[in-house]
């Protein structure tokens, strides 16, 4: 499944400018009838794109940073001030909390995008491409090279990764010994009665 592309990101950021700014998001009266007016035939070829690219998944994804967030907090203000015991089960309860708060939001999410996607994005992108266009979007999105080389990114990104830290490491890896340091001190200075 397609989770980010820049064309994805591109009819999102779009989609919150327009919901951010109401009047910019007012269509001219030439082209309102444009807009609200989308074919069925494009209607279809969009819903096929935004079912291919798991568009309404935007609000888990939207959750998930914050969640992430207050898991990893939580992780560092419970590391070195409670037993390893008690901060696994602390951290475990946490866990169980943030898995469900996010089994508790995905459906509500999943509806206000299944809702808003027909007449936030779905109008973009028909004002912006043909019914040829999102037929060939449509073909790119489903072809097996595209899924092939998804599958590949992974690997590619490891080998970049491992690589990357293999030649900047003699570099960044004293800084980074220096930062954590350094912010450890200040954490007991902090701590310190």
């Amino acid at each position: 499944m397609l989770k980010t592309t820049t064309f994805a990101a591109l009819l999102i950021c779009a989609a919150a400018a327009a919901a951010d700014n109401p009047a910019a998001a007012q269509p001219a009266p030439a082209s309102a009838s444009a807009s609200a007016a989308v074919s069925p035939a494009k209607q279809q070829l969009a819903q096929s794109i935004f079912k291919l690219m798991n568009l309404d998944s935007i609000g888990e994804t939207m959750l998930g940073q914050p969640v992430g967030d207050a898991l990893q907090q939580a992780r560092g203000l419970l590391q070195g001030r409670v037993a390893t015991e008690k901060r696994d089960a602390t951290m475990g309860e946490i866990t169980v909390e943030a898995k469900k708060f996010m089994e508790d939001a995905a459906p509500i999410t999943r509806a206000s995008a299944d809702k808003l996607i027909p007449q936030t994005v779905t109008p973009l992108l028909a004002a912006h491409f043909s019914e040829d266009e999102l037929r060939q979007i449509l073909a790119i999105l489903e072809s097996p090279v595209r899924k092939k080389f998804e599958a590949m990114l992974p690997e590619l990104q490891k080998k970049l990764g491992e690589s990357v830290a293999a030649d900047t490491g003699p570099v960044i890896n004293p800084k980074l010994k220096g930062l954590q340091e350094r912010i450890g001190l200040r954490l007991r200075t902090a701590i310190a009665p």
